[in-house]
Formats: structure tokens, sequence, C-alpha cells
């Protein structure tokens, strides 16, 4: 499946792509890499649905908690999110078709300063080709999310206040010389 810039920016304002999210709570998912894996399978299977229909794709899955975080399969052709779709024409012109690209995209407070990562996943034809590895991988990753969510730390940046004296530039001027 290849796109233009100006059918994929349409698609995405007009939202006529595939979604789904899905919410499940920390404690549905937290002690069962199998669980995970159906949710990963899920997604890798509607976004394969979508690619053989020519369509783009957004699917999420929201894990609500104390330390809640929202994960995304979407079909693009650049590692920006949908949110983001305006700076999409900064990188690519717009008469000429694109490849289009499966990105994992995790979002959460706990993650890192940002709050949000995104990385390729597959390509359009890995994705119909070895979607069981695909799953497996997709698993993994989202595993080791949750695991960075409930390990981060949020840091706290210390400003340093400098404490000005009375004295005039004159008096510093006179210090040094003597």
């Amino acid at each position: 499946m290849k796109i233009n810039l100006t059918d994929l920016t349409e698609k995405i304002e007009q939202e006529d792509y595939l979604q789904d999210l899905e919410t499940v709570k920390y404690a549905d998912i937290s002690k069962s890499k199998g669980k995970i894996k159906i949710i990963a399978s899920k997604m890798i299977k509607e976004t394969v649905a979508a690619i053989k229909h020519d369509s783009l794709s957004h699917i999420a899955v929201e894990v609500t908690g104390q330390r809640p975080v929202t994960f995304a399969l979407e079909i693009n052709i650049i590692n920006l999110p949908y949110s983001n779709y305006k700076k999409i024409a900064n990188f690519f012109e717009e008469d000429k078709s694109y490849p289009v690209f499966v990105y994992f995209e995790t979002k959460s407070e706990f993650l890192n300063a940002s709050g949000f990562r995104i990385d390729q996943l597959a390509t359009e034809k890995e994705m119909q080709e070895t979607e069981p590895e695909l799953i497996e991988r997709l698993t993994d990753l989202m595993v080791e999310k949750i695991k960075q969510v409930r390990e981060y730390e949020k840091t706290t940046t210390v400003v340093k206040k400098t404490v000005k004296t009375s004295k005039s530039k004159a008096e510093n001027k006179a210090k040094k010389i003597d």
C-alpha cells in the first residue's frame, strides 16, 4: 500500500481510517504475559485487516490504573502520531506516493520526560507475512513498556539560586586591584 501526502492528511483529518480503542485494567493483565499477548494479537490482526483493505488504522489499548499507559498501532508514512499529522507535510512532497509502515506508540506520563515513545514495528509486507512473530514482538514491547512505566521515577529539577551582594561594581573592581 502506498499513499500520497494529500490523501493521508485528508483521511486523518476526516478520521477516515479503522479505529479501535479498548480499555483494560492493570489488574487484568499485570500478572499474565498471556493476557497481554491476546491484546497484542488483536491489535496486529486489526492492523493487518486494515492493510488488506488499503486503509489506515489507529488501534489502541488504554491500560487504566495507578500509572495509566496507552498503546497504539498506527499505519503511517512517518513516525509521527496522527495527532501531529500537520507536521508530516514538512518531510514529504505532495504529489509522490509513499509506502506505509506500522508504528507502535506508547503514551504515559510515567514513561519518560516527554511521556511518549514511537517506534517502527514493521513494514506492510512484514505485517502480512510474519504475523505470529509480530504478535510475539508486540507482546514483548508492551511488557517492556509496562515495566518502564511501573519503575519510572520523575526527576525533579534543582534550581540553584545565586545570591547577589549589595557591593557595587566599583567596590568589586577595587578589590580585584588590591
